[in-house]
């Protein structure tokens, strides 16, 4: 049993009809672990649920904003809110079942020698079996880039992760600039960088059941950007990304 605080951090737009049915799962997993949703005003009426959801179970939080602020931005807010309330482990993922709640403890199960643990699509063949052609292309892409532009193996396009963040100093995120998907490959390298010890465990993703990719033409656009520019810096001015910060 670990001692440390436990919180799940989901960002939700949309996700009525999942936010119930993923607090029931990840209560039945018999962990202390406490839930904090990240809503961006989901006009499906999510934000409404969610508050009814809390009075009942004292171990859900919410943290309300005006709109859609960005993917990025909705973690960043949630992991602040982490750093705040003191907690140890922090868990993130999507709220939409492509990240089954069942795999958190198989993160925990790392975290005595690891800094961060990534749930990683790559590591079994049959992984994205189900998937259309298009998401697969985009997944297998993003890694492919991700592995030879910013030097890192990992899966470093997919949210669901954990942090030890009372081993990772809050001020390395402040080094995070995306708002949007870019989030979480530029928080990775990052972390790379830093040379906090990450492992990756292997997930598999269903087919997507519940809602539908938020992800836009524009976020692409913008994701590659962002990582052309970050290979460029890695490479020749890699000191912008590590010389602001001592790792403890």
């Amino acid at each position: 049993m670990l001692d440390n605080k436990i919180l799940v951090m989901l960002p939700t737009y949309n996700e009525r009809e999942n936010v119930e049915i993923m607090c029931k799962k990840i209560a039945a997993l018999g962990i202390p672990i406490d839930i904090l949703f990240v809503d961006d005003n989901s006009p499906d009426g999510t934000g409404i649920l969610l508050k009814q959801l809390a009075e009942k179970t004292p171990q859900i939080y919410i943290i309300e904003r005006p709109g859609k602020l960005g993917i990025g931005s909705a973690h960043i807010d949630g992991i602040r809110w982490a750093y705040s309330h003191k907690y140890s482990y922090l868990v993130t993922m999507d709220c939409d079942f492509t990240h089954s709640p069942e795999n958190i403890p198989v993160l925990l199960k790392y975290t005595k020698e690891f800094d961060v643990i990534v749930g990683s699509r790559h590591l079994l063949e049959d992984s994205l079996n189900g998937w259309n052609f298009g998401r697969k292309f985009l997944t297998l892409a993003g890694h492919f880039l991700t592995t030879n532009l910013l030097n890192m193996p990992y899966d470093a396009t997919g949210a669901f992760r954990l942090y030890r963040i009372d081993r990772i100093p809050s001020e390395v995120f402040d080094l995070v600039s995306s708002k949007g998907y870019a989030f979480f490959f530029e928080s990775l390298a990052i972390l790379n960088l830093k040379r906090f010890r990450i492992k990756e465990i292997p997930i598999m993703l269903p087919p997507r059941t519940y809602g539908h990719s938020k992800m836009k033409l524009r976020d692409m656009i913008q994701c590659l950007v962002i990582m052309f520019k970050m290979s460029f810096f890695i490479r020749f001015k890699k000191q912008k990304y590590s010389a602001r910060i001592n790792r403890q």
